[in-house]
């Protein structure tokens, strides 16, 4: 027990044998942030368009008047500044740091938006990784934001946990592609947000078809889908199933991403963002 415990548990960071309530790990936003909903799209693997899902989700949420915003927490392979074509720095004063804003007034974070070159590599460890994700919670003044999506790194590691401990995070979007390891990728996904209560909202496949422009017939370029059964499985909801568009990937290139319309994600933000 610690030498001068005060028996309140809710206020004391020790893990000691006198515990008897949870330690509670949620950072405080900045003083200057008022976030109302958090979602957090995350994925079992990489590849998987997560990034894309993210850009397309906030940019159709922003267009409902909703004020928005994206926090980048995939601090290795930060994409989205990029996607939306914003390369400028992030300014601060005394009470924290700025968000940048895109052309349609989406507000973002993202440790591109720090570095001095954004194609310098991030090779940090993995405590320091996660340790910069907080921040951009508890250092960025955000000021009024309706819905924060947050772009996850692949996988459950450190940044994951981090995020789910420490942000009130609402709900996970999982996105998956269509092949056999889909199955694999979403029980991790489900199993992690079981661990973390915090509810899934849904699935998003993409890459799911390539539509034919001159026959119209669509192709299943990785297979088969499974996300219907695997979604009937764990009792989730299937949000989208997004095709391989050319597009998206030209869109994205030119830092154009807030412009394309439609971006295949607009039924889900009316849906999310109420």
């Amino acid at each position: 027990m610690a030498e001068e415990c005060t028996h309140d548990c809710s206020t004391c960071s020790q893990n000691c044998g006198e515990r008897t309530e949870p330690m509670n790990l949620m950072a405080a936003p900045n003083p200057n942030s008022n976030v109302k909903k958090v979602i957090a799209i995350m994925s079992g693997k990489g590849g998987v368009g997560k990034s894309y899902v993210t850009s397309a989700l906030a940019s159709a949420c922003k267009k409902l008047g909703k004020d928005t915003a994206i926090l980048d927490a995939d601090i290795t392979g930060p994409s989205i500044p990029k996607a939306f074509g914003v390369h400028v720095r992030a300014m601060g004063d005394d009470n924290g740091i700025f968000p940048v804003h895109t052309p349609s007034g989406l507000k973002m974070m993202s440790l591109n938006l720090l570095m001095e070159n954004e194609t310098d590599p991030v090779v940090w460890r993995g405590s320091l990784i996660a340790g910069t994700v907080k921040q951009f919670w508890t250092d960025v003044q955000w000021g009024d934001v309706d819905y924060m999506f947050v772009d996850m790194p692949p996988g459950t590691g450190d940044v994951p946990l981090t995020v789910f401990q420490s942000l009130p995070v609402d709900g996970i979007i999982v996105v998956t592609s269509p092949q056999e390891l889909v199955s694999m990728i979403v029980e991790k996904a489900v199993k992690m947000a079981e661990l973390m209560n915090i509810p899934i909202l849904g699935l998003v496949e993409n890459y799911s078809y390539f539509k034919c422009p001159d026959c119209g017939k669509e192709h299943k370029i990785y297979g088969d889908s499974h996300i219907d059964e695997v979604a009937a499985a764990h009792s989730l909801k299937v949000l989208a199933k997004l095709p391989i568009d050319p597009r998206v990937a030209a869109a994205v290139d030119a830092g154009e991403v807030e412009q394309l319309a439609p971006n295949g994600l607009e039924t889900v933000a009316t849906e999310l963002c109420k």
